[in-house]
């Protein structure tokens, strides 16, 4: 009797090349030959609003594929922390996975343009600029047997910290919590302290005196209890990062033509449910920080000027790094209606 092939015989099988030769000499021209279960790691919280969008687009998954492809998320990082999941996906170890697509700007600084402060500061720009780049940026995924699926911004970046900021200078010698390499420049060009924290150990962090100031989202800062240990948000609107969903590519070739259509077009509609809750959240949460005591307040005219200036400072930095391609893509996106 052929042994039974199990998810994780399949995975194991794929890994050394063997899966042809499985149960006996059982061979299948589809990775989907009876139901399967694939194992999707992301970085944050069930209560998070891009974790709930891929819940549904695992949903939308299952009723396209009339059950016979199942995604189980893997939230908080359970499954492989944040850093590992690119990683992860390329290798196989799990068939789909999302990051923050800007950590991988050392790899690459195209990945991390969307992260420059005060390039896109508006959903419309950021639309624009993910339009401008995708291309791009599928290109280079491709190249690691990585097949974008979709992205989702993130709700405008904003400023926190356990004290009043009034001016750039007040965050002179702070210790700045950075999260990629445009974070860990920004705190540097502040005269901060740029530190690594994760999101899931920002509470610590801040009430271990690790960090004292950050810039990130109102939904990080009210998905984590942000009242508890900080003090001022400060509605910069800075940039807008992006999440992105990849699926190994090898896995995705496999598949019959009418799977295939199935998860482009779930993918198609996470992107665009993601960007519209992605809106939502920006009011939401910001109203949220407020009511559980957090002083919400604009930017003064002098410190949103220091903070554009280093953007600027940031754009060249990023333009030289990024060579004439990463030029090109700057000049399309300001030269596109």
């Amino acid at each position: 009797m052929a042994p039974q092939i199990t998810r994780r015989r399949v995975v194991a099988l794929a890994a050394t090349g063997a899966l042809t030769a499985a149960a006996g000499g059982l061979v299948t021209t589809s990775i989907v030959a009876s139901k399967e279960t694939w194992n999707m790691p992301v970085p944050y919280g069930d209560n998070n609003f891009h974790t709930l969008n891929h819940l549904q687009f695992a949903k939308d998954i299952e009723a396209k594929t009339g059950g016979n492809v199942s995604i189980v998320v893997h939230s908080s990082g359970s499954l492989f922390k944040h850093p590992e999941i690119k990683n992860a996906v390329r290798t196989g170890q799990a068939p789909i996975g999302e990051f923050l697509l800007s950590r991988l700007s050392n790899e690459n600084p195209i990945f991390g343009i969307d992260s420059i402060p005060f390039l896109a500061t508006s959903y419309e720009d950021a639309r624009k600029l993910w339009t401008v780049t995708r291309p791009t940026v599928e290109a280079l995924l491709d190249r690691e047997g990585l097949m974008v699926l979709y992205a989702v911004p993130w709700p405008p970046q904003g400023l926190y910290a356990n004290r009043e900021v009034a001016s750039i200078e007040a965050l002179s010698g702070l210790k700045f919590r950075a999260y990629n390499a445009a974070t860990e420049r920004l705190a540097q060009l502040a005269n901060a302290v740029p530190t690594q924290v994760e999101v899931a150990d920002l509470g610590q962090a801040f009430s271990t005196g690790r960090v004292d100031a950050m810039v990130t989202s109102p939904s990080t800062g009210y998905n984590n209890k942000a009242w508890d240990y900080l003090s001022n948000y400060y509605d910069v609107q800075a940039w807008l990062p992006k999440n992105i969903v990849v699926m190994n590519k090898s896995v995705f070739d496999k598949l019959d033509d009418d799977l295939k259509a199935s998860i482009l077009a779930a993918a198609e509609a996470a992107e665009e449910r993601g960007w519209a809750a992605s809106m939502a959240e920006t009011s939401e949460k910001t109203k949220g920080l407020s009511d559980n005591g957090i002083a919400v307040a604009p930017p003064s005219d002098a410190l949103r000027s220091a903070l554009v200036a280093i953007g600027g400072t940031m754009v060249e930095e990023w333009t030289k790094q990024a060579g004439d391609e990463g030029a090109a893509l700057i000049a399309k996106f300001g030269g596109e209606s």
